[in-house]
């Protein structure tokens, strides 16, 4: 797509299909997606690997000494999109457990990881031309960005999603669990002292609980186009 190349922020609830809609609009007008959930996924990972984190706590301390030393970035894979990379390891496949998704919110609630890791986003979204989807990206890391969206379902519509995600990926677990997650992390998103989960004031609310994914892209495109054209 030709035209001033702008910043698109997509802000919402987990699994309510940020990363799925960001990737096929930067896909279809030929921007680059940045994953911003995949980055702290990928601290959480390491944490774990490391004997930095259980499921009852987190050695902060130890953490905080390391966590320059975290390199995340994104590479093409050759298909239709990026890979996640954790100091040159591809871990894509890795960071897409339970564990791990769960442990990503909780790292992202200590002020150096979203220190570190919103510095190399805003890096990666200097020159524009970006779609960048999380839990901060409107407010925090691009509070500047020319089209902004805060996305929303019922946390049993989420859940579902979730639930038949991994259920595909191999991964056995019951709905009643999924949904228990779900429900934490909410709580855990929105009340963290650090970029707390919220709309910006002049982010676009959109509840995709009862739409399907055609009408989710359509949507999305029709309101990048229309911000595209009236820069």
């Amino acid at each position: 797509m030709t035209g001033k190349k702008i910043v698109v922020a997509i802000d919402g609830f987990s699994s309510c299909g940020k990363s799925t809609m960001a990737k096929e609009l930067a896909a279809t007008v030929g921007y680059t997606y940045i994953d911003t959930g995949a980055m702290y996924r990928a601290v959480s990972l390491y944490a774990l690997r490391n004997g930095l984190m259980d499921e009852t706590s987190i050695d902060e301390a130890r953490l905080e000494q390391q966590i320059k030393s975290i390199r995340v970035d994104f590479r093409p894979n050759g298909k239709s999109g990026s890979d996640i990379y954790l100091n040159d390891e591809n871990v894509e496949s890795e960071i897409r457990t339970l564990e791990v998704a769960n442990g990503a919110s909780r790292v992202s609630t200590l002020k150096f990881v979203r220190e570190h890791l919103v510095a190399m986003q805003q890096k990666m979204g200097a020159a524009k031309g970006v779609v960048m989807d999380g839990r901060d990206i409107g407010t925090v890391v691009f509070p500047n960005a020319e089209l902004k969206i805060f996305l929303t379902a019922t946390p049993e519509v989420r859940a579902e999603r979730r639930y038949k995600e991994l259920l595909q990926k191999g991964i056995t677990i019951s709905f009643d669990d999924v949904l228990a997650n779900v429900k934490e992390r909410d709580e855990r998103d929105t009340h963290r002292k650090e970029s707390p989960l919220r709309k910006a004031d002049d982010a676009i609310l959109f509840d995709n609980s009862f739409l399907s994914p055609e009408e989710q892209r359509a949507w999305l495109y029709g309101v990048f186009s229309d911000t595209v054209a009236n820069q």
